[in-house]
């Protein structure tokens, strides 16, 4: 029989990968509704979403892995990072296909920091490095913007 938590973590995985999937495979209306100029509104673009799109959902999830291996709790962040392997790899299919290339940095760097806080002996150092990492990966492609 399930628990609670289970039933719980895999809702909340399911519907974090509908929205996701929703946010990947809609177009955001680029015409300003108010008296802002399309240029305005494109730096705005360019400073908050990749040519993937949004990935703020991801980052919030690796953000969270970063605080929990900084307290050293290992196996609380085999768990988070767990949510996030499993957000990126049902993205994968409408994500993949707009940037290829920003794909596999990001993909290479959740692989580097899954393989670190999942170590049988996980060190610290090398999982906050692998973290920092993946948020800089993260950071960087979003400040590519859609446009780079």
């Amino acid at each position: 029989m399930y628990s609670f938590n289970t039933i719980t973590r895999g809702a909340a995985i399911s519907a974090l990968t509908l929205l996701l999937l929703a946010t990947g495979c809609s177009k955001s209306a680029e015409t300003p509704t108010t008296g802002v100029s399309p240029s305005a509104t494109a730096v705005v673009s360019a400073n908050t979403a990749s040519k993937l799109g949004d990935l703020s959902a991801f980052r919030s999830i690796a953000a969270d892995v970063a605080a929990i291996v900084d307290k050293g709790d290992f196996p609380a962040a085999r768990t988070r990072i767990k949510d996030l392997e499993v957000a990126w790899d049902s993205a994968e299919a409408g994500l993949k296909p707009r940037a290829a290339d920003d794909w596999h940095i990001l993909d290479k760097a959740i692989d580097h920091a899954l393989r670190e806080v999942r170590a049988d002996t996980p060190h610290q150092a090398d999982c906050n490095t692998a973290m920092v990492s993946l948020l800089r990966s993260f950071d960087s492609l979003q400040s590519k913007g859609p446009s780079a």
